[in-house]
């Protein structure tokens, strides 16, 4: 295949791509010994026609498009990479008549990666942000400790905020019993809020086996249309009521979840982790506050497309995390009173805002000319292993291609010399 550069600049590039009788051919070989078995032919067992008499029968050109496209796919990403050309969206391609035994020649017209003028990216202004660790967090964490080890005791007593319930409900709408909304011996952690506003409230102060009335008001953009906007009455009977009961914070405690002998060993501990996450978590807040700032004093304009691209992506992260979560887009959409365009309209300037950011860091990556050793993108590939509990090769295996490793390294030493280059106020 030969490959011919007409233009390129402002956004766009254009070339030839020349397919040769001979690679036609050959693709055409492929596409008959890949389809011959869906051609039925009097005379021929299925599949054993040859590729002639088939031609013969439905014409010349009955496996030329395939072959064609075939040519093209593995031929394209070839032209792209000999002649310099990195695209964003779809190539728009303008096929030359065909001759049989003759060349075949294609023009491809392709918007390009924009050129970006990077104007500053050291010495950026930004705000520091607190990292160090209060009494309150040190409070907040220890508290989080004995929750996560308390027991759960039946007590004998009114329903109280934050106890768990055991409870049958029905729900009324007038004065007939609706569909979904009943339930035996459910389990109900008030302040949850797995009920729908107000529900949960109006049980505090409940006595155990005397029927409680909770009224409430379907949200308007509730998921059931039948419900949504509705008054509605549970009638709610509670069986029992349990509460959290929390461990003595004291050396015995520490004993039992840790390895540690005393309080005391235990917050230090504890303290010197809060200070490296909560210093992790400040850097990286002001990396992001570096980054605002970096699209702030370089404008540049981005190309539609690839705001459309960041979109998708989003929505794609999006769907992930609902199904994660047992719920789907139809159902979430639905609960915000929205429809898919108006939420891809909600997300396009965090989507143009992230775009331009990529844009300027990989700007930051070339003025920086930046590499990346074999040991950085092993530790990277470690730390990966680390997080989804799998091996390095295994990592490696379903990786293949490390080029995307190596990016992301580089981006990454790239955001780091403009936060280490920033002036913190």
């Amino acid at each position: 295949m030969k490959n011919t550069l007409i233009s390129k600049g402002s956004g766009e590039a254009k070339f030839t791509i020349v397919i040769s009788p001979e690679e036609l051919e050959a693709g055409k070989v492929e596409v008959y010994k890949r389809n011959k078995d869906q051609f039925a032919i009097d005379g021929f067992r299925k599949g054993k026609a040859p590729r002639s008499i088939i031609e013969k029968k439905y014409g010349e050109g009955v496996f030329l498009d395939d072959a064609i496209n075939d040519v093209l796919a593995a031929g394209y990403p070839d032209a792209l990479k000999e002649l310099d050309i990195e695209p964003i969206d779809t190539p728009r391609m303008e096929f030359g008549k065909f001759e049989s035994g003759k060349e075949l020649e294609i023009t491809v017209t392709v918007d390009t990666y924009p050129e970006v003028k990077l104007e500053t990216y050291k010495g950026l202004e930004i705000e520091k942000i607190d990292g160090e660790v209060t009494e309150e967090d040190m409070e907040r964490e220890l508290e989080a400790a004995r929750k996560k080890n308390a027991r759960i005791i039946s007590v004998d007593r009114k329903v109280q905020e934050g106890d768990t319930v055991i409870l049958d409900y029905k729900g009324f709408v007038g004065d007939e019993q609706f569909a979904g909304g009943t339930a035996e011996n459910h389990e109900l952690k008030i302040g949850s809020g797995q009920f729908i506003p107000g529900f949960e409230e109006q049980l505090i102060g409940a006595e155990k086996e005397v029927e409680v009335e909770v009224k409430v008001t379907f949200p308007e953009e509730y998921h059931s249309p039948d419900l949504a906007g509705k008054d509605a009455i549970f009638k709610c009977l509670v069986h029992e009521v349990k509460e959290e009961e929390l461990p003595e914070l004291d050396d015995e405690f520490v004993q039992d979840i840790s390895e540690f002998d005393t309080l005391d060993e235990f917050k230090k501990d504890l303290k010197e982790n809060l200070e490296k996450s909560k210093k992790a978590w400040a850097d990286n807040q002001m990396k992001d506050k570096a980054l605002e700032k970096l699209v702030e004093v370089n404008p540049i304009d981005v190309p539609e497309v690839m705001i459309k691209d960041e979109i998708d992506n989003m929505v794609r992260d999006m769907n992930m995390q609902l199904s994660q979560s047992g719920v789907n887009m139809d159902m979430y959409l639905s609960m915000l009173g929205r429809d898919m365009n108006q939420l891809r309209d909600e997300m396009k300037p965090d989507a143009e805002l992230r775009v331009k950011m990529r844009m300027l860091i990989r700007a930051v990556m070339e003025a920086e000319d930046i590499t990346v050793s074999e040991e950085e993108v092993n530790k990277e590939l470690e730390l990966l292993a680390i997080q989804y509990g799998l091996e390095v090769d295994q990592i490696k295996n379903m990786m293949q291609d490390l080029s995307f490793i190596e990016n992301d390294v580089k981006m990454k030493k790239a955001i780091d010399i403009v936060f280490d280059n920033a002036s913190v106020k």
